[in-house]
């Protein structure tokens, strides 16, 4: 017998649509109601088996679910739980995707009503592609989600949530959204920016009356990978985590000055070292 008898997930894409892939094939939800404005996305949906039926009100595709999952750009999320409260069903949990924590719980929290219960959380997971074609029931198998919890978070709806992503094939953390911001800031947001940043540079570097991105290779597109993302996602992101955003930039900033006069001074040395010490971290991480 499926835990979530009714999910509704407002905005039916890679994050969305991989949840209510990974709970179906674990048999833990009945019905999956998909919320969105584009029809054609959420008609899609019901053909890929993603979701069982679609509405574009919000206010009333909300009503009678169990669990509510926003997968939405990040400064959306508070304006769309203000419009979907009062039509929550009692005992409800709503949580959201968004990487950005502490400014979304602080807005949502209050916005509650009485008997409904909110949980911030982020899955650390995900690809460069949109759209519910992108969705995958494996999306989430051995990655983290982290929950951030407050001192007003529901001990059962926080239960609720993380069995949630548990059975998506998460691996659940607890943690501050304070700290959560400062740390994907680091481990995320800053590479988007490095990465957008670095094709910009390239691409607009005139030197030569052509454009040298046509003879990148593996290593260029690899690491540039992520700066396919979608853009508004990125836009809203960089915008609501803008304090801990601006702090790495400026951090990586220090260290790629400091990279520039090892080159320039040819100081081979420094520079094995650093690279080695990179390296050494880097391999750590695998």
């Amino acid at each position: 017998m499926p835990f979530i008898k009714r999910l509704a997930i407002i905005g039916v894409g890679l994050i969305g649509g991989s949840l209510a892939l990974a709970l179906r094939s674990n048999g833990a939800v009945g019905e999956v109601i998909g919320i969105g404005r584009g029809e054609a996305n959420l008609r899609r949906g019901v053909e890929l088996g993603v979701i069982d039926r679609y509405d574009q009100d919000p206010c009333s595709g909300v009503q009678g679910a169990d669990v509510v999952f926003l997968a939405t750009p990040v400064c959306t999320i508070a304006g769309i739980l203000a419009q979907i409260a009062p039509f929550l069903a009692r005992g409800s949990v709503v949580t959201d995707g968004g990487s950005v924590k502490e400014g979304i719980v602080a807005a949502c929290e209050p916005l509650m009503p009485e008997g409904t219960f909110f949980v911030g959380g982020h899955p650390i997971a995900g690809t460069e592609h949109s759209g519910v074609e992108a969705a995958f029931a494996t999306l989430y198998k051995n990655r983290r989600c982290i929950l951030t919890p407050s001192l007003r978070t529901d001990p059962t709806a926080l239960a609720t949530v993380e069995k949630l992503w548990e059975t998506a094939g998460s691996d659940v953390v607890l943690m501050d959204a304070h700290k959560h911001d400062r740390i994907l800031a680091a481990i995320s947001h800053l590479p988007h920016m490095v990465a957008y940043s670095l094709v910009n540079a390239v691409g607009g570097y005139d030197r030569f009356d052509e454009n040298i991105l046509r003879y990148s290779a593996g290593g260029f597109r690899d690491f540039t990978r992520i700066a396919s993302s979608d853009p508004v996602m990125w836009r809203d992101i960089a915008l609501m985590n803008q304090e801990a955003v601006v702090e790495m930039i400026d951090f990586f900033a220090d260290s790629l000055s400091n990279l520039r006069r090892l080159v320039a001074t040819a100081d081979s040395g420094a520079l094995e070292t650093f690279f080695t010490r990179s390296k050494e971290q880097r391999d750590a991480i695998i």
